[in-house]
């Protein structure tokens, strides 16, 4: 009898674009943004980074991971903190989550132009996420 692999591997194919949720917990408003990969978007005192979003095709089990980089502006001392540096999955957020007093920030999923109303590179860079509250 053959033997089955411990693990289903799935198929990540490079997107361009990651659909980011945002949460103040402050004012329990949640913004939606589209970031291209490579660039930053403001989110409060958060500057979040893109730096990889992969996806699987539609033909296999739906799942997206971003590497993301935020940093934290604390005005107080005028200094920028690394709150995050590495991988968030759509399909687990709590596995690799973002530890913050003020903000909660997750993956929603990775895009390529053509989906859905995605920024096109060229585009202003998104300064303030858009707000859904």
């Amino acid at each position: 009898m053959a033997a089955q692999p411990a693990a289903y591997a799935l198929d990540y194919r490079k997107a361009q674009v990651a659909e980011l949720q945002g949460l103040d917990k402050i004012t329990a408003r949640i913004s939606t943004f589209k970031v291209p990969v490579g660039q930053s978007v403001t989110f409060g005192s958060l500057t979040i980074t893109v730096d990889a979003c992969y996806r699987t095709p539609p033909e296999e089990r739906p799942e997206s991971a971003g590497f993301l980089k935020i940093m934290d502006h604390r005005s107080e001392d005028k200094t920028d903190v690394e709150v995050f540096d590495g991988w968030m999955f759509a399909s687990t957020p709590g596995l690799s989550a973002l530890e913050h007093p003020v903000y909660d920030v997750w993956i929603k999923e990775c895009l390529e132009p053509g989906d859905e109303d995605v920024t096109p590179s060229d585009a202003p860079s998104p300064a303030q996420p858009q707000d859904n509250g």
